[in-house]
């Protein structure tokens, strides 16, 4: 399944030429896993508030920039949920501006403790995200 979502481009998130700067791309991306998970039933918050609280980091990330975003563009950002196993979990994401595609990248999100170590992604989670 593929979450979609919208953003604007402010002129904040571009460079002093009115293109979005490469690495706000990360951003959009982080913004699309978050609004993914909350549409599954899941937050980060519950994550930080269970009895062993937990936190996603990134432990790897592949980006493709195929064409510029421009300040004041509607993107679209999808994300899909491309692999789970133990403690890690593989995204595939596209910034899309009228269903052009403009980035994609590949995201590997392991779950930790708050003090670094790796966890089992909870049963619960699991359950929410397929």
């Amino acid at each position: 399944m593929t979450h979609r979502m919208d953003a604007r481009v402010y002129y904040e998130d571009t460079d002093f030429s009115g293109v979005v700067y490469h690495a706000n791309y990360l951003r959009y991306f982080e913004r699309g896993r978050t609004e993914a998970m909350r549409a599954a039933g899941g937050s980060h918050a519950a994550m930080l508030e269970a009895a062993e609280p937990l936190a996603f980091t990134v432990r790897d990330i592949e980006v493709r920039y195929l064409r510029p975003a421009r300040v004041d563009d509607l993107l679209t950002i999808e994300t899909t949920l491309a692999e789970m196993r133990g403690a890690r979990m593989i995204f595939d994401q596209a910034v899309l501006r009228d269903g052009e595609v403009l980035a994609t990248g590949r995201v590997t999100v392991a779950c930790m403790t708050l003090g670094g170590k790796p966890r089992r992604i909870p049963q619960e989670m699991r359950r929410l995200v397929r």
